[in-house]
């Protein structure tokens, strides 16, 4: 990774702690509605797979899949940088989209007000994949070659 810039460097480790520290908070979060337990949000609405059974499978998701994804692929970015390159912009697809839905959502039937607790748990999502699906573009050649 010595290749890449100092600023490139900065952005990927931000952006590596970001996705760090939101993933086992998700991790939690979706064992819980795994479990059964009703989860409320910060627009007011419940993640309830007893009421929406979207919510399970969603959940189901992000625990068996996106989330452990996620933890190897910032492993892997320092152990085997190809493979967690690889990993970390499926992940990013995943929370685009995940997060877009979550948002979309909210933002229709919700109708919320933009808390900051709301801004983190719904849209930082979707710029943190974004962030990280662009640094894989502008970085392309170098971070592939490695």
């Amino acid at each position: 990774m010595q290749e890449l810039s100092l600023t490139s460097q900065v952005i990927l480790y931000v952006l590596l702690g970001i996705m760090g520290l939101m993933c086992p908070i998700l991790w939690g979060w979706q064992i819980m509605v795994l479990k059964g337990k009703p989860m409320k949000n910060p627009d007011g609405s419940f993640d309830s797979w007893h009421n929406q059974k979207t919510h399970y499978g969603i959940a189901l998701a992000d625990v068996f899949l996106a989330c452990p994804v996620n933890i190897a692929g910032i492993v892997l970015v320092f152990v085997s940088p190809r493979w967690g390159f690889y990993l970390l912009a499926l992940v990013s697809f995943w929370w685009v989209w995940a997060n877009t839905m979550t948002t979309t959502t909210s933002l229709r039937f919700e109708k919320p007000k933009m808390t900051l607790t709301w801004l983190i748990t719904y849209p930082l999502g979707i710029l943190v994949g974004l962030v990280y699906i662009m640094w894989t573009i502008v970085h392309f050649d170098t971070i592939y070659s490695l």
